[in-house]
């Protein structure tokens, strides 16, 4: 900051030279213009009418109110018996005035006590704002409620909603202030594309197409690309079956009780591959599973590409594994639309399956990963922001879940759905058939169903730990699930002891208010947000959101994000789009025709380096929270129990990992992050 330090040079300082009563703590925040220049002051107020004289907080020959520096000022007066709250304020003086603040600590030197108070505010000019202990209360017990609403109506001139195109969900307008990251680069997704490039050694692919399976083999390298999960999965029908219950698109499969009038497959096409049962008995008995993409019928998709709107049947072996008996690649029975066998010719069997795939990830990016993770949660934060002051102890719950997304989102979006953008260049459906896609999901997304884990695997039939054994995505989120409910549980009944605190709670009320409000009319438009007559009026449905929002920024990201490289790096495997049309008969195909089919070069490139940089874990560990908002004594117990909670989870997947093969280790909470953090 030019100037200032001559400027302090000149300063009197106005902190007691000799003995002390109390020191103070401040902390800067760590974020772009976070330090000031401005004078500061404070007041500290006791029990009755005591309060300090009004200091101006300030050390000779030091530079205070650093960006991300913690300042400490020395004050004597007669301390108080119990410090109940404070005033702090700033003027413009200064080249640069504006100022956040994290924390402030004071320490009582003659009883030790140390009172904090969690600030994580932008404290604006010439307004004398009044922060108490641990800075947590509900809206009804804030006596400070001009300070409060003033905050609030501040955020939400900052915090506004916007729908960027037809089909997505509503965002924030700009990007605020406080979504600014303290280390930009780490996101900068253009100059970790360079540095992947220039330190992996590789081969910088152009144009043309792949002449053998090897040249793709080939062109990965021992350090950066290195080789993938298991070349040879394209190939194998259980590897193929592990990808609905261990991959990156988890959410789909479903058991199938009746097979669709639609999917023109008989009982006596099927029994061979139901290892001696009828078709009825292998329904009966829970053995037949099914994943069907009619969301993408008629699809918005680019001109030179096609898409499939694919149905699959999967067969539970008697071995654990589930393997794929049939495959329809459209919705509508024809001639041309015949039943892939496995026992149909190898290479055309194998091309049915990599068009299920495609259509698979089709779904993944832009439902599972784009919209219902990235997308539908910005929304929320937003709202969050609006509604919920920085005080409200919903806001500390959630908070240190939704660092990063709206910065993440505003860089990557530019990037993946621009014009040129990562989506136009390698997916098969395009900006358009994205948009699409997540418009046609979201009409019919209900959040207390849909995005509730385990109202999620009932309403598929899926639930049962007893079937589908492999499913280790079920297995790991379920027990995470149930520590993250436990966990928002106690903390909320610290607050909400009875139910009617619920239903006084001005901010929450509204804050469900505009999650629910259509987009027509500037809400969200979110379906399932439990309630009655417009309100929360009970602890569990609160829980239920809660509990809900925190697990889709952390496990259900986790699921659907890290293991992006595995399944994408190797295009037979997962490809992004395929070129030519699907098979409509069951003639014999070749390894050219395949080869034929896959993306070229540059695709595979750009693939693997978006991949790679969306599969490594950037954010600090789940429990082990980035910003620490919790500072009540109450919820920082509930808070060390939860984290208890993860390192016995963490320990119960590592010894399942030692028997699975393969691992899964992508839910493990050492592996999980607390938000979406890339």
């Amino acid at each position: 900051m030019l100037g200032r330090l001559s400027t302090r040079l000149r300063r009197r300082s106005s902190a007691f030279a000799g003995t002390y009563n109390y020191v103070i703590f401040v902390q800067t925040g760590d974020r772009p213009k976070a330090g000031t220049d401005a004078n500061v002051y404070i007041v500290l107020y006791g029990e009755g009418d005591k309060k300090s004289p009004e200091t101006k907080l300030d050390v000779l020959f030091h530079d205070d109110f650093e960006r991300g520096q913690l300042d400490k000022f020395k004050l004597k007066f007669q301390p108080f018996s119990e410090l109940q709250y404070i005033e702090i304020w700033r003027d413009t003086c200064g080249f640069k005035h504006e100022w956040h603040i994290d924390t402030i600590m004071i320490v009582n030197k003659e009883t030790k006590t140390k009172t904090v108070f969690p600030i994580f505010r932008w404290i604006r000019p010439n307004y004398r704002y009044k922060f108490f202990p641990l800075d947590t209360s509900l809206p009804q017990d804030d006596t400070c409620t001009d300070q409060r609403q003033r905050e609030l109506i501040e955020k939400r001139e900052l915090y506004q909603l916007e729908q960027k195109a037809p089909g997505l969900p509503p965002q924030v307008k700009i990007l605020p202030p406080d979504e600014q990251f303290s280390f930009e680069n780490t996101w900068d997704i253009t100059k970790l594309k360079t540095k992947l490039i220039l330190t992996s050694k590789i081969v910088q692919l152009t144009t043309g197409r792949w002449k053998t399976l090897d040249d793709i083999k080939n062109v990965y390298t021992k350090k950066v690309f290195v080789k993938p999960l298991n070349l040879n999965r394209w190939r194998d029908d259980v590897e193929f079956g592990r990808q609905r219950i261990a991959g990156v698109n988890n959410v789909f499969i479903r058991l199938c009780q009746n097979i669709p009038a639609k999917f023109m497959v008989t009982d006596e096409m099927l029994e061979p591959f139901l290892e001696g049962l009828s078709l009825t008995l292998a329904l009966s008995d829970r053995r037949i599973f099914i994943v069907d993409y009619e969301i993408l019928e008629n699809c918005p998709r680019r001109p030179d590409i096609q898409i499939c709107e694919p149905m699959a049947l999967f067969f539970l072996q008697n071995d654990g594994s589930l393997v794929p008996i049939a495959i329809q690649l459209r919705q509508v029975p024809s001639d041309d639309n015949p039943v892939f066998l496995p026992t149909d010719p190898p290479y055309t069997w194998i091309m049915a399956k990599m068009w299920f795939n495609n259509a698979d990830a089709c779904v993944h990016q832009a439902i599972t990963h784009l919209g219902f993770t990235h997308l539908v949660m910005e929304g929320i934060i937003t709202v969050t922001h609006r509604q919920l002051s920085q005080s409200h102890p919903v806001f500390k719950l959630l908070a240190p879940h939704f660092l990063y997304l709206i910065n993440i989102n505003a860089r990557a979006l530019e990037k993946i759905m621009g014009p040129s953008g990562w989506i136009e260049e390698i997916m098969a459906i395009g900006v358009a058939g994205f948009h699409e896609l997540i418009r046609r999901y979201k009409a019919k997304w209900n959040l207390d169903t849909d995005g509730t884990l385990p109202m999620d695997l009932a309403q598929r039939g899926v639930d049962d730990p007893e079937i589908l054994r492999q499913y280790h995505f079920r297995s790991d989120a379920v027990m995470l699930y149930e520590a993250l409910r436990t966990y928002v549980s106690k903390y909320l009944r610290i607050y909400y002891d009875t139910d009617d605190k619920i239903l006084a709670d001005e901010e929450i009320q509204k804050w469900r208010e505009e999650m629910v409000e259509s987009e027509a009319n500037g809400g969200l438009g979110i379906l399932g947000i439990p309630g009655n007559s417009g309100k929360f009026i009970s602890k569990p449905q609160l829980i239920t959101v809660c509990t809900c929002l925190i697990y889709t920024c952390s496990v259900g990201h986790a699921a659907t994000n890290f293991k992006q490289y595995d399944e994408y790096a190797f295009p037979p495997n997962y490809p992004t789009k395929l070129s030519g049309c699907p098979p409509r008969s069951k003639d014999p195909l070749t390894e050219d025709d395949v080869l034929a089919a896959l993306p070229d070069k540059q695709t595979t490139l750009n693939t693997m380096i978006i991949t790679k940089i969306l599969s490594q874990k950037t954010g600090r560990s789940l429990g082990d929270f980035e910003v620490n908002y919790v500072y009540d004594p109450a919820a920082v117990q509930v808070v060390k129990e939860f984290r208890e909670d993860l390192k016995r989870i963490s320990s119960t997947i590592k010894t399942l990992n030692k028997s699975r093969n393969p691992p899964y280790p992508y839910l493990d909470p050492a592996n999980v992050p607390n938000a979406v953090s890339v």
